[in-house]
């Protein structure tokens, strides 16, 4: 079929070809938001595991000092000297105590700190709608016109209806093989 006999509008064959070059560097820039959510979210996980142990070792500490204060109360024979080894066990205490708030404050900071990359990954998410919008009636047109003679272009258009779960999402090689019999 000749360029002029294509059912599709000269505007709606320049929209896909400039999809399809656009469309390696959509792939690309989507891999690397990928990459920047994955890594976002190993640091985050990586401080929160930090943060609980820390959060472990000060409740275990709490919970020592509490037993050790409550046996000195109900001893009977209470020295001033146990009192006031009781009293550097509370001070060592408060202090790991104060340190550990510092320490969650400094996570916390990272925690947000970690999460700059949404910034930029929504610039780029927002980018990649832009490349592919366009597109969009196009395809869906051409689609249309080949629905009565490929069967295949139907399930396939099925296929890119709406979120993808992980299981259910085109591979790449389910891409290239609808980019080719469209004849890109």
């Amino acid at each position: 079929m000749s360029q002029s006999e294509s059912p599709l509008t000269a505007a709606a064959h320049q929209a896909l070809h400039k999809l399809s070059q656009e469309l390696p560097d959509a792939c690309e820039r989507l891999d690397y938001v990928k990459r920047m959510t994955d890594q976002a979210a190993s640091k985050v996980l990586g401080i929160v595991e930090s943060a609980q142990e820390d959060a472990q070792a000060v409740g275990r500490q709490g919970h020592e000092l509490s037993e050790s204060l409550q046996r000195l109360a109900a001893a009977p024979d209470l020295s001033v000297e146990r009192a006031r080894a009781m009293m550097r066990l509370c001070a060592a205490y408060a202090a790991g105590a104060a340190g550990f708030a510092d320490r969650v404050k400094g996570l916390q900071t990272e925690i947000m700190m970690a999460q700059d990359f949404q910034d930029l990954s929504g610039q780029v998410i927002n980018k990649v709608l832009a490349m592919l919008r366009p597109a969009e009636a196009p395809l869906q047109q051409l689609l249309a016109t080949h629905d009565h003679v490929e069967p295949a272009a139907a399930a396939t258009q099925e296929q890119l209806a709406g979120v993808q779960t992980p299981d259910k999402a085109l591979q790449q090689d389910d891409v290239d093989a609808l980019l080719a019999e469209m004849g890109f």
